[in-house]
């Protein structure tokens, strides 16, 4: 059944639940991010989030250059990266704190895979010669990423259907999010890699993923998680593509990506206060 009820204000979410919330999941570009930028009012929300116990797990698409930078500088628990390709974290059960990945598949496994992203990076680009890889591309360990809007003129979202549909001609998966067009070879996802990061470093199953567990977001790539998890949110930006969406988030934001970020995250500390 799809969900495509409007969502409620984040201001009506129930106190109740948000005295259970425990961890935060969130998408990273036009959720915590503002055109390419973390803003003080997003950034401190990460703070006051961690501050009030709760722990927050970017889950992003970003590459594994970005990802080893955010789990060792922000204050997150770990971060999933590269659409749900690995985790990372900060082992602090030693001593000296150390950076450690767990990885869906064995990079070599998907190493002749690669191959096939040539052809499709030719003929995207025979199609768009306007757009580019992403400026990220040459730190990524498992998908590649067209740039659609970030560093090139957008490109008016009814011809991203056209590269889809390249990516799954040559067997690729893909998703849309705000930015770049991602595809990967792999049965691996955003939701996958969330229920394993949850159990593995959390110790929750997924019945209790659900209950204690919130995600927010920003696009079509985070429908999963929106289907998934009982509690979500979606930032106001989140209308730019609704018609993208068979599965919306449960309550929105008054404000759009980083702003909307700090708006939801004052609300549940608010909350859970009362």
């Amino acid at each position: 059944m799809l969900n495509k009820v409007s969502p409620l204000p984040i201001k009506k979410f129930p106190k109740s639940l948000a005295k259970n919330i425990k961890v935060v999941f969130c998408d990273i570009d036009d959720t915590i991010s503002t055109n390419g930028k973390i803003l003080p009012e997003s950034y401190l929300a990460l703070w006051k989030l961690y501050r009030a116990g709760i722990h927050v797990v970017p889950i992003t698409g970003r590459c594994a250059g970005w990802v080893d930078h955010i789990a060792r500088m922000w204050p997150v628990k770990g971060v999933i990266g590269e659409n749900g390709a690995f985790y990372a974290y900060m082992d602090d059960s030693i001593s000296q704190k150390k950076l450690l990945k767990r990885y869906y598949f064995r990079p070599e496994e998907i190493k002749d895979l690669k191959i096939k992203f040539e052809d499709i990076k030719k003929e995207v680009f025979q199609l768009f010669p306007q757009l580019k890889l992403a400026s990220d591309q040459p730190y990524r360990e498992f998908d590649l990423a067209i740039d659609y809007c970030e560093d090139v003129p957008p490109l008016d979202k009814s011809e991203l259907i056209k590269i889809v549909k390249i990516f799954e001609k040559y067997g690729a998966k893909t998703k849309i999010s705000s930015i770049h067009v991602n595809g990967w070879f792999g049965d691996y996802d955003k939701l996958k890699m969330t229920k394993i990061f949850s159990k593995e470093q959390l110790n929750m199953d997924e019945e209790r993923l659900k209950k204690e567990s919130i995600f927010i977001g920003d696009s079509p790539n985070d429908q999963p998680m929106f289907q998934f998890f009982e509690n979500s949110v979606g930032v106001s930006n989140i209308m730019n593509f609704i018609n993208f969406f068979d599965y919306l988030p449960k309550y929105t934001t008054k404000n759009e990506a980083g702003l909307g970020f700090a708006e939801f995250a004052q609300c549940i500390i608010k909350k859970r206060k009362k």
